[in-house]
């Protein structure tokens, strides 16, 4: 057995990748789609087929860091529920955390990500 041990595989259909400059996060603001659910705004721009990149964002209007770091932690599990299953290609996603997302019952969050994806045009 060799010394250097192969990294895990990704889980199959997750996103390919995160959004993590700023850059990426204004151009998603600036040229993309918006919508807005009571639990959560989403921001879509469409890009080059085969990429999914993920970001997720909580402003400190929400709450205190308890308060954010629950509401990021649901946007990011709603993600990993709902996005696999849809055969998604070609999107820069910001889900935007609000202020009911941290207290809104699980299944209206995934309601409302399935909901800003068909408003913004994502899903057909």
């Amino acid at each position: 057995m060799s010394g250097s041990a192969d990294p895990a595989p990704p889980h199959a259909g997750a996103p390919a990748g995160r959004l993590k400059k700023r850059r990426d996060f204004l151009r998603a603001a600036s040229r993309g789609k918006r919508a807005a659910r009571p639990g959560l705004v989403l921001q879509a721009l469409a890009t080059e087929p085969g990429t999914v990149r993920l970001g997720f964002t909580v402003t400190k209007k929400v709450g205190n860091a308890v308060v954010r770091n629950r509401a990021r932690r649901r946007l990011k599990e709603a993600a990993r529920l709902t996005l696999p299953g849809l055969g998604l290609d070609g999107w820069d996603l910001v889900l935007i955390g609000r202020d009911a997302t941290g207290a809104r019952p699980f299944g209206q969050l995934i309601g409302d990500l399935r909901g800003a994806l068909k408003q913004a045009g994502v899903l057909p």
